[in-house]
């Protein structure tokens, strides 16, 4: 699928940009180019360690911020894939800096839309979030905006050969910023902080996020957002999980932030596939397909009128011996209770 192609990865030093480079060098050795573009010259040099420009020489990194339309577009020439992982995400980040956010999320958004367009760039995948779903924050606002721009770019493509989707998700387990590390580095103090004792999220693994992404790059039409099937959690499992021997503390919930988190809204559902092992949201708009097109090209059904997708309710469930099962696999091998 890759072999012999150009890919550009935007925020490629992220933890998703990390993981997604790896499994391309592993699984398309005779991929042409892998253009890795970000902010931070630290983690550039950090991967150019990694991997050495003698072994990796399909590598190139480029110094680039998503809001420099013109840095951008250079950097977009000769590419036949854009992954689009650049953005602002933290919520609390994001709700003290919102013109930062707004800069980063939607008009970076924009400009890798006119980039894609300009440069003959023939797949663009973005990266989104459950906060995009039903937004209470900006962050989440930003992310909606970002997904709408991309799906709607399928409507002035014109007659250029350029399919435009996005990837939703939930929480990745042990990435940056995210609860499982920060509870790991809190049981070392006897305490672990609670925002609510009924809190859930969604789960998945770095390594399911980016192999959604390969999904949507082989198997999408343009315009669809695609949401996967995973489990979700209770946010006691974890604090047991990680620390059960600590006291827990409720601290409340902070601003921007729910109880339980939805990818799919009821009202989505109206325009919500199921695919098997994933949902594809299809545009409200769209000039490339019918939704009885979509469903006979990819042999599916809609979703039950009503149906909403929501972490609270979800039917699947880690426990607690699971969730130490995958902190092993995916976040610490020395993971001790």
């Amino acid at each position: 699928m890759l072999n012999g192609k150009t890919v550009l990865i935007t925020g490629g030093t992220g933890s998703f940009g990390k993981k997604f480079i790896e499994t391309i060098l592993h699984k398309y050795k005779s991929v042409k180019k892998i253009i890795i573009y970000s902010r931070d010259e630290l983690k550039q040099s950090d991967l150019k360690e990694k991997y050495p420009e003698s072994v990796y020489s399909q590598l190139r990194f480029f110094i680039g911020d998503v809001r420099d339309k013109d840095r951008l577009r250079r950097a977009c020439e000769g590419v036949d894939v854009i992954i689009h992982a650049a953005a602002i995400k933290q919520v609390d980040t994001a709700e003290y800096n919102p013109t930062e956010c707004i800069r980063t999320n939607i008009d970076g958004a924009e400009n890798v839309i006119h980039a894609a367009l300009d440069c003959g760039v023939s797949d663009v995948v973005a990266l989104s979030t459950d906060k995009a779903c039903a937004p209470i924050n900006l962050y989440g606002a930003t992310k909606l905006a970002s997904d709408k721009l991309f799906t709607a770019a399928n409507n002035i493509r014109g007659s250029k050969e350029i399919k435009f989707s996005v990837v939703r998700y939930g929480n990745v387990m042990g990435s940056r910023g995210s609860v499982i590390p920060f509870f790991m580095r809190k049981r070392n103090e006897g305490e672990i902080p609670i925002t609510h004792k009924d809190m859930t999220r969604f789960n998945i693994s770095l390594q399911a996020g980016v192999d959604m992404v390969m999904y949507a790059i082989k198997h999408h039409l343009g315009g669809e957002i695609f949401v996967p099937k995973i489990p979700s959690y209770r946010i006691q499992d974890i604090a047991k999980a990680i620390a059960p021997d600590c006291e827990t503390r409720i601290v409340g919930i902070r601003p921007g932030e729910k109880l339980h988190e939805e990818m799919i809204t009821d009202t989505d559902s109206l325009n919500t596939i199921d695919l098997g092992k994933y949902f594809a949201i299809l545009p409200s708009v769209s000039f490339t397909y019918s939704e009885e097109e979509y469903m006979s090209h990819h042999k599916s059904e809609k979703v039950p009128f009503g149906f909403k997708y929501n972490s609270g309710t979800n039917t699947e469930w880690e426990t607690v011996d699971s969730l130490r099962q995958l902190i092993l696999e995916h976040v610490d091998s020395d993971f001790k209770v």
